[in-house]
């Protein structure tokens, strides 16, 4: 059998046909890598290590091909989205406390999993009833430039942005908010990221838009810059110590090159309810297969990890293939001609 990077030919065509999806997905997003990644190489039966630091290496490489295309868009705020990794930063330094006094009583594994199924359930129900209530005159504009719709900010974001504590900062959209706001945020979304223990992309972009009011497409773009940093520096710590293994990362980049990019460009063409549902549809089934793969553990069943990796896989196979066909419908619109009452 043909071998490239060490491994099989077959399985290299696997890695960059899931590399094209998860990157479509990621750079759709903004989150969805190693939530998919990890998984999937465990029951496959890679190290714990091995498994995170390829996930970590993968995300990061992916992120920084869908930033840039985000970037080419003017869907990128970066004053957010340092303000946004400092606040970020601290809250899992506090998150990382709270998890080791768990571990210390023996309670980590079990509360972990309990708020990361309510939370992405909880997200995922909220965002997809706020998309699905019919009462969107069709979203925020993609014009990264534009200002927001008063009517299309949230009413909490709007609250938010209500409290006029100096130094205010003026955002994308025309949006303006105070720093200590934008500070309380970033600290509270990184504190259950440091807490659960993971890279947070599901917590932040809907934070940025419900909570601070920044448009979908720039709260997508904006989470991607910050995963640059944050993965950057997972990834380089992981590969000191030689768990980054290439034959898996360089095939899940080759697709992810193309999946990103083409994700990133979906969501200037894509309805923004539509990017909420399909989201908030990818958090429900994210939380079923949590819930499925922790009671297989306890009640030790193994056929139940399985189960949970199809659940994430066929989750991730029906959003990416409704991303595409919303986004072939929406350039089929924008090309057929508009009709001459006159004809």
């Amino acid at each position: 059998m043909i071998e490239l990077l060490g491994s099989p030919a077959p399985l290299l065509a696997l890695f960059v046909g899931f590399g094209v999806l998860i990157g479509l997905l990621f750079g759709f997003f903004g989150m969805g890598g190693s939530f998919l990644v990890t998984p999937a190489l465990l029951v496959m039966g890679y190290k714990t290590d091995v498994a995170v630091a390829s996930g970590l290496a993968f995300v990061f490489a992916t992120s920084v091909i869908a930033t840039l295309k985000h970037r080419d868009l003017g869907q990128v705020d970066y004053k957010l989205g340092v303000l946004m990794i400092a606040g970020t930063t601290a809250g899992i330094e506090v998150g990382k406390i709270g998890l080791h006094f768990l571990q210390g009583m023996g309670l980590a594994d079990t509360v972990v999993s309990i708020i990361y199924v309510g939370l992405l359930g909880g997200i995922g129900a909220f965002i997809t009833y706020q998309a699905t209530k019919g009462d969107s005159s069709g979203g925020i504009s993609h014009d990264a430039d534009a200002e927001a719709d008063a009517e299309d900010i949230p009413e909490i974001a709007k609250k938010i942005q209500s409290y006029r504590v100096p130094p205010m900062m003026s955002l994308r959209g025309g949006i303006t908010v105070s720093l200590w706001m934008i500070l309380g945020v970033a600290f509270v979304t990184g504190l259950l990221s440091g807490f659960l223990g993971v890279g947070g992309g599901f917590i932040r972009m809907p934070a940025l838009f419900y909570l601070i009011g920044v448009p979908v497409p720039i709260a997508v773009g904006t989470d991607l810059f910050e995963i640059v940093f944050s993965g950057g520096i997972g990834s380089f710590l992981y590969a000191m110590d030689g768990a980054v293994n290439l034959s898996i990362v360089v095939p899940l980049l080759a697709g992810s090159a193309l999946g990103a990019r083409l994700g990133a460009g979906a969501t200037s063409l894509v309805n923004e309810d539509e990017i909420k549902v399909y989201f908030g549809v990818m958090l429900l089934l994210g939380a079923l297969a949590v819930a499925v793969r922790k009671v297989g553990n306890v009640m030790d069943i193994p056929v139940l990890q399985t189960v949970s990796l199809v659940i994430i896989l066929g989750a991730a196979t029906l959003v990416a293939g409704a991303v595409v066909v919303s986004s072939i419908q929406a350039l089929r619109s924008e090309e057929t001609p508009t009709p001459n009452p006159a004809d």
